[in-house]
């Protein structure tokens, strides 16, 4: 007697746990040859807002975490993806119709490149900050900062290396992410988030929500307590309403004019795309109102 299939039902992931979508909706996700893979909960309004609530509750202990703590922490993701590697190189051959060894190499590509920005977070302040050159009997010192809480909607040309090349540059300089899945394949996406679950990142750094981009990115854009946008993944013809609701609200927004290469080295734009800039100012060699002496 032949054995019923039974298809996995994908969830958000919210503030460190799987919920369902608030309105009950899924949809179904198929490979490339049309058939069923799984089911995915189609995000509304509502699991947008909860998305937000989320990454700014989790958002001062991320950002208040040491460089070298958050560092730790990101590299361990790369450890338990690597645990993971055989399931994830499986669901991307089934995802994308691709040969076991090009999965197999997207996926080593993802992990190099978690490392690659656990790396970065403890030398974010040498390289983008440092002392000012002044005129004047003052010590000037730039410091990098985060923006806070990304909104950021994910690439569709493929599931992991895309994903995880916009999404740790965001965690590497101390900001919190909510996430928008590729609607055509999130499974990889959802994942991933396992993978971030069994690590030790903190509840509410990632966020990430499946379902249709068009819906759920312009309430992300005008959100007030969003503070950046990614529209890596946004199409052209989207962006410029989306730029607009975020100027609303001054927010950041990183938008490349072409598909990036995620293969080719990644650079420092997406770590400096989403760091704010504080200089502090401190008076050196004034003369004391007291004593009138020099200090």
């Amino acid at each position: 007697m032949a054995r019923l299939t039974v298809a996995k039902t994908y969830k958000l992931y919210l503030g460190g746990a799987f919920p369902r979508s608030e309105s009950g909706r899924t949809y179904q996700v198929h490979d490339t040859k049309g058939s069923l893979m799984a089911n995915a909960a189609l995000a509304s309004r509502k699991d947008a807002r909860n998305a937000v609530v989320a990454a700014r509750s989790g958002l001062a202990k991320w950002a208040g975490a040491t460089p070298y703590n958050r560092g730790q922490v990101l590299y361990r993701v790369a450890e338990m993806l690597e645990a993971r590697r055989a399931d994830v190189v499986e669901l991307v051959v089934q995802s994308r119709g691709v040969k076991v060894a090009e999965a197999r190499a997207e996926v080593d590509a993802a992990v190099d490149r978690v490392v690659h920005y656990a790396g970065w977070t403890d030398k974010l302040s040498a390289v983008f900050g440092g002392a000012n050159a002044v005129s004047g009997p003052y010590f000037s010192y730039s410091a990098p900062e985060p923006t806070g809480v990304v909104a950021v909607a994910a690439s569709s040309a493929s599931p992991l290396l895309p994903l995880v090349s916009a999404v740790l540059p965001v965690l590497a300089g101390g900001n919190t992410a909510v996430v928008v899945a590729s609607q055509a394949d999130p499974t990889v996406a959802v994942t991933f988030a396992e993978v971030l679950a069994t690590s030790d990142l903190p509840a509410g750094v990632v966020n990430l929500l499946t379902g249709d981009q068009a819906e759920i990115m312009p309430w992300l854009a005008s959100h007030g307590d969003v503070n950046g946008l990614d529209l890596t993944g946004v199409p052209a013809d989207q962006r410029v309403a989306l730029e607009r609701a975020a100027a609303d609200t001054v927010k950041r927004v990183h938008a490349p004019r072409r598909e990036p290469d995620f293969t080719a080295a990644p650079g420092t734009a997406r770590l400096r795309a989403f760091l704010e800039t504080k200089t502090v100012w401190h008076p050196v060699g004034a003369v004391s109102l007291a004593s009138g002496s020099a200090y």
